[in-house]
Parts: C-alpha cells; structure tokens; sequence
C-alpha cells in the first residue's frame, strides 16, 4: 500500500497516511480524527547509481553526486 500525503481541513495540519489508493476518502487524520482530508501533490527523489551505458558512477550512488566529502 502506498503512502499519501494529506492536509487536514480541521486542524490544518499535514500527515503521511498508509491508505489503499481506492479507499483514501475514508481515511482519518492521526492528529483530531477528522475525515475533511485533501490529498497533497507529493514529489519523491531518486538517485541514479551511474549511466549503463558508459559503467560510471555518477557519484556514490546516495544522491550528493558526489557533493558530499565523502567519496
């Protein structure tokens, strides 16, 4: 089951709720029980552990792209 992001209506605030995505309208907010929940647009990151093509690592496979110190 996936994991949406939801605003509450009630008391304004955000929750990650674990809902099937067919029954989300029956989903309670953790924080006042309330059922006027929106779902929010959410974004995810990913990283890439390299181009398949050419065998490097475009970094240490972590998302920094190499940024960080510690490669």
């Amino acid at each position: 089951m996936p994991i949406y992001e939801f605003h509450c209506g009630k008391c304004e605030r955000d929750s990650e709720i674990l809902v099937r995505s067919t029954n989300w309208k029956d989903a309670a907010c953790p924080h006042c029980g309330s059922k006027k929940l929106s779902k929010k647009f959410s974004t995810f990151a990913s990283a890439s552990t390299g181009n398949p093509t050419s065998g490097k690592s475009s970094g240490g496979g972590h998302g920094c792209g190499g940024a960080c110190s510690c490669h």
